[in-house]
């Protein structure tokens, strides 16, 4: 196997702890100069939660833009990550954000109907954050 023939070199491997890689597996990635990072001890769950995780970004981000470089993929990538922690609600945390889910109070329930609605583009329209606009 030719490591070295893609466009960027290869910084680093993530694997998790299966028995099915033995030393000999690691040592081919090793001599060529790639990091090894294993999934955390005794956390099944951790393949499935990056998973997850990964197939999101997939499909809410990567599927709808062309990435030019590795500096456009950070700033995307950053851009994203921060509109889904502050901006979007989760399933899990009741429909929440983040920022909500860690009050010790739940969010005041508001009426829609007396408040106007406003939307900001994440990304150049690929996603948007709603909010309810203060009275003037």
């Amino acid at each position: 196997m030719d490591l070295r023939g893609g466009a960027a070199p290869i910084k680093y491997l993530i694997r998790d702890r299966d028995a099915r890689f033995t030393t000999a597996f690691d040592a081919v990635f090793e001599a060529e100069g790639i990091q090894l990072l294993r999934s955390p001890v005794r956390a099944p769950r951790a393949n499935a939660i990056c998973e997850r995780v990964i197939g999101t970004i997939r499909r809410e981000l990567l599927d709808k833009i062309l990435i030019q470089h590795e500096g456009h993929a950070r700033r995307v990538l950053t851009e994203w990550l921060h509109h889904d922690a502050h901006g979007t609600p989760h399933r899990a945390l009741g429909q929440l954000i983040p920022d909500q889910a860690e009050q010790t109070l739940p969010p005041p329930a508001i009426n829609l109907a007396e408040h106007r609605i406003r939307r900001r583009a994440i990304l150049g329209g690929i996603t948007h954050e709603y909010w309810t606009a203060t009275a003037a």
